[in-house]
C-alpha cells in the first residue's frame, strides 16, 4: 500500500515552468514504477511520463518531450515532474501515480494538483 501526495501546481504564463513533486508514504517506495498523468476539462486522462524503479528509464507523450523531465529520489520516496516552457494546452489537473513493475495499470493515485497555463 503506498498513498501519493502532489504538489506544486499553480497558475503560470505561457513560457513559464513549474516543478510538480509528489511524496509517497511507505517504506517500499522503490519497488514500484512512478507515472505521471493529467486530465484536462472535458478531456479524458492521459499518461504524461513515467520512470522506472531505479530511475534509470524514462517515457513520455510526445507532446511532453524536451519540455517536462521525470525524475525520483528514493531515499526521500518522492517523484517530480519539472516542466518548462509550458503551453496553455498543459493546462490540466496532474496525477501522480504508482505501480507495480510487473502490471499495466496504475494501482494508487494522489488526488492531483491544478497547473494552468495563461496565454
Amino acid at each position: 500500500q503506498v498513498q501519493l501526495v502532489e504538489s506544486g501546481g499553480g497558475l503560470v504564463q505561457a513560457g513559464g515552468s513549474l516543478r510538480l513533486s509528489c511524496a509517497a508514504s511507505g517504506r517500499t517506495f522503490s519497488s514500484y514504477v512512478m507515472g505521471w498523468f493529467r486530465q484536462a476539462p472535458g478531456k479524458e486522462r492521459e499518461f504524461v511520463a513515467d520512470i522506472n524503479r531505479s530511475g534509470t528509464t524514462t517515457n513520455y507523450i510526445d507532446s511532453v518531450k524536451g519540455r517536462f523531465t521525470i525524475s525520483r529520489d528514493n531515499a526521500k520516496s518522492t517523484v517530480n515532474l519539472q516542466m518548462n516552457s509550458l503551453k496553455p494546452e498543459d493546462t490540466a489537473v496532474y496525477y501522480c501515480a504508482a505501480k507495480v513493475f510487473y502490471t499495466i495499470e496504475y494501482n494508487y493515485w494522489g488526488q492531483g494538483t491544478q497547473v494552468t497555463v495563461s496565454s
